[in-house]
């Protein structure tokens, strides 16, 4: 997606190299139109598929994929860090590794909003290691969902998020692939 490469070179900065700041569109301040033409690319690229539900974790995915859920006018789910007192009966649980905070944590949802007859697209801003895309795997399995793919903004393939997942079967999308990463250098698929 050549407009999200455009916003990366122009306002994205390369931390180290395995840390893309992208926050004042992507992860911190919120670019709606940015997430709009995301959200319909989205929908193209999973033209013909059915979906019923997105599902994401907060809070980083959020926006994505409301404006996903939008555009393919189906409800969006998201797995909550930690379990809430208003969260009663059942939940499907993940567990997560955060390189960026180092620490783990689990990633609930309600079983109310996941049932076996949905079909679940996931979606998440980053895919570097899988943890969180794995965490969301394992929580529309217990579900007994069908899971349709997974979506991701910006992918790096230098980690082996996406190669752990594509082994597994499983549909990976990525708007933008990046190759390797420096400090104040991003170099693209």
């Amino acid at each position: 997606m050549e407009l999200l490469k455009q916003r990366i070179l122009q306002e994205g900065k390369a931390l180290s190299d395995v840390i893309l700041k992208v926050d004042s569109f992507l992860n911190h301040q919120i670019d709606p139109m940015l997430m709009q033409a995301i959200g319909e690319e989205f929908k193209k690229r999973f033209a013909g598929q059915e979906i019923t539900k997105v599902l994401t974790v907060e809070a980083s995915g959020i926006a994505v994929a409301l404006m996903t859920g939008l555009v393919l006018k189906v409800p969006v789910v998201f797995a909550k860090k930690k379990k809430a007192s208003t969260l009663s009966g059942n939940v499907y649980v993940g567990t997560v590794y955060s390189y960026t905070r180092q620490e783990t944590f689990d990633i609930v949802v309600q079983d109310t909003y996941l049932r076996p007859e949905d079909k679940v697209l996931i979606i998440d801003d980053f895919l570097a290691t899988g943890e969180a895309s794995q965490g969301m795997v394992s929580i529309v399995e217990q579900a007994g969902a069908h899971l349709v793919g997974v979506v991701i903004v910006i992918e790096k393939l230098f980690q082996s998020g996406g190669q752990q997942l594509r082994d597994k079967g499983i549909w990976v999308e990525s708007l933008v692939q990046v190759k390797k990463m420096s400090e104040g250098s991003i170099e693209f698929v």
